[in-house]
């Protein structure tokens, strides 16, 4: 599955600001981190507030701060706000009908794998994604 640069970006985002939800942090800082666009950023930030997932500070020294519930809040829901997942063979159809039984049954498949894909990402919440993220850090600390 490939994710749309505003899911990734959200992505980036919610995770970077949830990490430690008492600290606030401006688009230039979380776009300067991970070498993403910062006006692409804020356009995905407005979206965050929209959806109540960020709250943001206005004034010196304001930014953008999770407010969203850590345990709760799961990849698919962030990914959501962006993008809809759903399964699309584009098959070329050659005068062929679309019910052909080798595209009806490749349909089927990609259809699987997409109900799979979504009930995964559905049961990762950001906080399992956040203690995963201090897991390999600490792993490559050690490894060093």
């Amino acid at each position: 599955m490939k994710l749309n640069k505003g899911s990734l970006f959200a992505l980036f985002a919610v995770l970077e600001l949830a990490g430690n939800a008492d600290r606030q942090l401006s688009t230039t800082d979380i776009a300067e981190k991970y070498g993403i666009s910062t006006h692409h950023l804020a356009k995905v930030m407005r979206n965050l507030v929209h959806s109540g997932l960020v709250q943001a500070v206005r004034g010196v020294g304001g930014g953008y701060r999770f407010a969203g519930n850590i345990r709760r809040t799961t990849l698919l829901d962030v990914i959501e706000l962006f993008e809809k997942l759903e399964s699309e063979l584009d098959m070329p159809n050659h005068g062929k009908p679309a019910g052909e039984p080798i595209v009806a049954e490749l349909r089927s498949i990609t259809e699987e794998i997409d109900d799979l894909t979504k009930a995964i990402l559905d049961t990762i919440t950001l906080e399992t994604a956040l203690k995963s993220t201090r897991l390999r850090r600490e792993a490559a600390a050690v490894g060093k």
